[in-house]
């Protein structure tokens, strides 16, 4: 990988600096969740932990993620996941000029009853710097598959997700 793609001006770490403290705000999360993500807002996604490499996101089983078998839902699973590598592609599209960002595809493996608390992890955030930096340059647009791993309280994975974002520079 090629570290003259990614960007490391002070500005662009900055504003990655910035939307890393903002998402890590309870109050300002609840606020975007409810008018940008309404679904998760009432799912009860929460942000572990955000870097530009790694973020985690929590789901719990309540009423309101429950399926008929007492486990969480596979769509609530599939948020979160979703939201882990979603919000890493948001942090690194902040970096610099406008990049637009699509879910194009989206594969699961689920191992385990998923009960209790879940954590989403994904490790993509260089993988996703570098397609965002490319797209930027060539102005193409480029594909970047993020695995989301879900592990339950005892550190068991329950579901992988493996989501493929599409990027693309606005000219």
């Amino acid at each position: 990988m090629s570290q003259a793609l990614v960007p490391t001006t002070s500005s662009a770490a900055a504003r990655m600096e910035k939307f890393r403290r903002d998402i890590s705000n309870p109050l300002k999360l609840r606020l975007f969740m409810l008018r940008r993500l309404p679904m998760a807002y009432l799912a009860g996604l929460r942000v572990a932990a955000l870097r530009p490499e790694a973020a985690t996101v929590t789901v719990r089983y309540k009423y309101l993620t429950q399926n008929p078998f007492r486990s969480i839902y596979f769509a609530c699973l599939s948020m979160a996941a979703e939201m882990a590598s979603g919000l890493l592609a948001m942090m690194h599209v902040q970096s610099g000029p406008p990049v637009s960002m699509l879910v194009v595809s989206l594969e699961a493996d689920f191992t385990k009853k998923a009960v209790g608390l879940i954590r989403f992890t994904s490790q993509d955030g260089a993988a996703i710097g570098q397609a965002i930096a490319e797209s930027r340059a060539t102005g193409e647009g480029r594909t970047v598959v993020c695995t989301s791993t879900g592990l339950d309280q005892a550190g068991d994975v329950v579901a992988t997700f493996r989501i493929t974002w599409s990027f693309r520079a606005k000219r």
